[in-house]
């Protein structure tokens, strides 16, 4: 259980991976404490969060700003930590490096009554959410609570940003019930139950409000609005009903179902708000007000998850496949991205990921897909694998480098404190089998010691395996030179890719290769692999079965 993720959550730097025994990994950038790790260093590979009580933390959702995280323990309490200019932490203190409890909760609750004092059950909640500054939670009654950078009326009727450190609720949806809630930078988009309570069925609405300046609340105009206000396009008549949400900075994007009567499934992706990116994915760079359908996108897709970027955008079907779209060929906010030519630029149009492990384009039971300002992380496999790829620098990908990566490389997962925790738990076992002594299973310092060393040696192996053929190590997989002798021939497999690789393969290895050159800062270093680099090609186009060393 502790290697299944079964939620990510990405800030403007770094992810969050809940597991499903309710413990919190994260990486990437560190500062203002958003890693939760009691410091401010960047991990560049997963790392378990630092815990904020003694009796330790048992967690079930988890959410990421963009400098700071919330985390949701299972007895309904809220945890924050991070950046807290706003109050986002839900407190007037200073930045927090590891988690802390949301005071505000503990005394909104009714009367305990199973005490002759005044205590109160603390007011539960279900679900937490965050986004730029802003810090949102839904409570066990289907009510909204807000805190941060948030939207507000002004005395006179209009939208201000107010900054608050205190939860404030949302009384526009009194007598109904919030199932999800997203926001960009400045603004918010709410699915909100037509009854008073929600019966899972195709009774949604959406909602959104506050800074309207690009038409991300996608109610045909550009006016801010202070309180939530129905979007046509999935108002309580609609053909459509929504089932997944999110925002980028200042765009917005919705799945939706057709209502249907016939059994078939039909979904879509439907975006609005700024364009200039093409974080929209309709083929232009033009902003606009009002939903509209992604046609670019196959519509036998069923599109399951779905996550914004700054400025970018990615989904994922029940098939595993993936697209993105928007700035960077939907890498987000990727400045030093080396495409050149026809390939530079922004994508208009949604673009599918390809899977390195199947060297395809689908990948193996996918669950989940988040954006970070300029990198996007997928949960595959159900959840016992993890892919990263755009911005590198600071760990961001969490695979051990600060490199950029334009195609998906596998996250270290399960991290090393997992691993170690397995093996320590089979030792404890085979120890209380064989009573105090240990007897033939006691482990000694010395093999414990080496235990260690043989894990950091594989993690070390996987990462020279992906380096040189952007995929996991898989030990099912190994090649039959190697099984069949303690010697692996490196050179004879890297001419074995380079022989059986298509144009497209061809062009992925010179990406590659292009973005480990701009790493080697040594102009004498980088001289010298450009020769061998050389070197080694015309080798190959002369026919000759050797690559220079």
């Amino acid at each position: 259980m502790s290697r299944k993720v079964i939620a990510v959550a990405v800030g403007e730097a770094h992810t969050l991976a809940l597991t499903a025994d309710g413990s919190v990994f994260s990486w990437g950038r560190g500062t203002f404490g958003r890693l939760g790790t009691s410091k401010n260093d960047d991990e560049l590979f997963p790392v378990p969060i630092a815990s904020g009580d003694p009796s330790g933390l048992h967690f079930v959702g988890i959410a990421s700003g963009a400098y700071h995280s919330l985390a949701l323990r299972d007895d309904g309490s809220v945890w924050s930590w991070g950046y807290n200019a706003y109050g986002q932490l839900g407190n007037d203190g200073e930045n927090q490096s590891i988690p802390c409890l949301v005071e505000h909760f503990k005394d909104l609750g009714l009367p305990d009554e199973s005490t002759e004092d005044s205590t109160k059950t603390p007011l539960k909640i279900s679900a937490v959410k965050a986004g730029g500054m802003m810090s949102m939670a839904i409570d066990s009654h289907g009510s909204l609570w807000i805190w941060g950078n948030c939207p507000q009326a002004t005395d006179d009727g209009g939208f201000c940003l107010l900054s608050s450190d205190i939860p404030l609720p949302v009384w526009s949806f009194h007598g109904h019930t919030v199932v999800k809630v997203v926001c960009g930078n400045e603004h918010v988009v709410a699915a909100v139950s037509t009854g008073e309570t929600f019966n899972g069925g195709d009774d949604l609405v959406c909602y959104a409000w506050g800074n309207n300046n690009h038409g991300q609340l996608g109610l045909g105009d550009n006016e801010s609005r202070a309180r939530p206000q129905v979007i046509s396009t999935f108002n309580k008549e609609s053909p459509w009903v929504v089932y997944e949400i999110a925002c980028g900075a200042f765009h917005t994007a919705i799945l939706a179902n057709k209502k249907s009567y016939d059994q078939e499934i039909v979904s879509n992706c439907w975006t609005f708000g700024l364009g200039e990116n093409g974080q929209l994915g309709h083929g232009t760079t033009k902003s606009t007000s009002l939903p509209e359908p992604v046609d670019a996108l196959p519509q036998d897709a069923f599109l399951i998850s779905l996550d914004c970027g700054l400025f970018h955008t990615s989904v994922v079907s029940s098939a595993g496949d993936v697209w993105s779209w928007g700035m960077e060929k939907g890498l987000g906010l990727c400045p030093d991205a080396s495409f050149s030519g026809t390939d530079s630029g922004d994508a208009l149009f949604p673009l599918r990921i390809r899977a390195p492990e199947t060297n395809g384009i689908r990948f193996t039971s996918p669950m989940q897909v988040a954006c970070g300002a300029a990198h996007t992380v997928l949960v595959s496999d159900n959840g016992y694998k993890l892919w990263a790829w755009g911005r590198g620098r600071s760990g961001t990908l969490g695979n051990g480098s600060i490199t950029d990566c334009y195609i998906p490389s596998a996250v270290m997962w399960p991290p090393h404190d997992v691993i170690l925790q397995d093996k320590k738990s089979k030792e404890d076992q085979m120890v209380s089998k064989t009573g105090e002594d240990g007897g033939e299973f006691a482990e000694t310092e010395e093999l414990n010691s080496l235990r260690t060393k043989l894990s950091l040696m594989e993690r070390y192996a996987n990462l020279l395996h992906i380096s040189i053929f952007r995929k996991p190590l898989d030990e099912r997989k190994l090649p039959q030179l190697l099984q069949e002798s303690s010697v692996f021939d490196i050179k004879k497999e890297l001419e074995d890719v380079l022989e059986k690789a298509d144009d497209e393969e061809l062009t992925r290895l010179e990406m590659f290769y292009e973005g480990m050159l701009s790493s080697v800062k040594d102009k004498l270093m980088k001289r010298r692999v450009k020769e061998l680099v050389k070197e080694c090609l015309l080798s190959l186009s002369n026919g000759r079965q050797h690559y220079p060393v």
